[in-house]
């Protein structure tokens, strides 16, 4: 065989080869988008939080159930790829890097607290895998980046929405105010006390305390003496529901406004029991809309489940139907569910009607207003002003 003869087989040789491997390529990725639609998802089911966790943990299940049974993403089956934090921010640093560097998600749903969220955020921004905080509220997480999201308010926004509802609403005028000394409490404690001063009233007392703490008398003994209009109290169910139960049997006739924290069916109305009547929460679902999503969602969950869903429940749902919704529409890789969640407007949510989502990710829609009634969360008000609901956009 000459020298010409043997480079011009040796040519189509190579040719053949790189055309076999493309073919080989071309037919894995064609088996992996037959394949199931990976979303991850973290929170947390044991340790201090876990009530919430199971709560969220259902709620995400349910989601994936009936996406699953709506034909998927366009006849791709949803996979839940779910890890429990334990409320503990190394746990959700590493359940960032497994997600991202060993399970394939195409996206990721926090359904975690601030802390949790906040130290793992980075990891999901600089893998570029979208993520959605179903309800963690600080601030800094989407400000880390382009790929973080928020289904529920960012703390700011509720805060003042709290104060639009004691000032104007409640008509208060001196106000205390009971927080839980972490990102949660601090974060709405600080909206609200701005807002509360601009519409007039005197924050006469700010006092905090640790999640579980269980004895409540002192504080609330110093805060009867000082006779407040109304006491606000941004804080979880366990702690809440201690608060009220403790202030009626110190003859505190304060009015008591609270947030999402307490919205919880099991912790809060199942353990304050008639204590409850009367509390005012600002929160992320109206349960007596008469929207069919609204209705339908509390239905399944509570004849699947065995309860009525609570406020992290419904915002986790809500941000795996945005992301189904999306993906349907734009496609399963992360920069293409990214796009697509910037461009939401109007959306249809268990949570109320999403109006879009700004350039760093914060949503925004109208806050809930609910009182207890008879052992039930039901339907006081919203705020919907555009001042208070439009989120920071830097």
């Amino acid at each position: 065989m000459t020298k010409k003869r043997f480079v011009t087989v040796l040519a189509l040789l190579v040719s053949l080869a790189v055309l076999v491997t493309g073919c080989g390529g071309t037919q894995s990725a064609q088996s992996d988008n037959k394949g199931p639609v990976k979303i991850g998802f973290f929170a947390p089911v044991t340790g201090p939080a876990a009530a919430d966790g199971e709560s969220v943990l259902n709620a995400a299940k349910l989601a994936v159930e009936n996406i699953n049974n709506g034909g998927g993403i366009n006849g791709r089956k949803v996979e839940l790829v779910n890890y429990d934090d334990a409320l503990d921010s190394k746990q959700a640093v590493s359940i960032a890097q497994k997600l991202t560097t060993k399970d394939g998600v195409a996206a990721v749903v926090s359904g975690s607290y601030s802390g949790t969220t906040r130290a793992s955020a980075k990891i999901y921004q600089d893998a570029k895998i979208p993520m959605i905080s179903a309800y963690a509220l600080h601030p800094d997480i989407t400000k880390t980046g382009n790929y973080m999201f928020r289904q529920s308010f960012v703390g700011p926004v509720q805060g003042k929405a709290g104060a639009k509802v004691a000032v104007d609403m409640l008509k208060a005028k001196r106000i205390s105010i009971l927080q839980v000394d972490i990102d949660f409490g601090k974060t709405l404690a600080a909206g609200f006390t701005e807002k509360a001063k601009q519409l007039g009233a005197e924050i006469i007392s700010v006092d905090s305390f640790s999640t579980g703490e269980k004895e409540f008398t002192p504080v609330l003994t110093k805060i009867k003496q000082l006779n407040p209009d109304l006491i606000y109290i941004p804080g979880y169910a366990a702690e809440c529901s201690q608060i009220v139960r403790q202030a009626k049997e110190l003859g505190i006739t304060a009015k008591i406004l609270g947030t999402e924290g307490a919205d919880s069916t099991v912790q809060f109305l199942g353990v304050a029991k008639d204590a409850a009547n009367g509390v005012i929460i600002t929160t992320n679902m109206n349960r007596d809309s008469d929207r069919k999503i609204v209705q339908e969602f509390i239905k399944g969950y509570n004849q699947k489940y065995g309860h009525k869903p609570d406020m992290v429940a419904a915002s986790t749902y809500d941000a795996f139907m945005v992301l189904a919704t999306v993906m349907k529409s734009k496609g399963t890789e992360p920069d293409k569910i990214r796009q697509g969640l910037s461009e939401i407007k109007d959306y249809e949510a268990v949570t109320g009607l999403i109006k879009g989502y700004n350039k760093i990710g914060e949503v925004k829609k109208s806050v809930q207003i609910q009182i207890v009634k008879d052992a039930e969360f039901h339907y006081y008000g919203e705020v919907s002003d555009e001042d208070i609901i439009t989120p920071p956009s830097e």
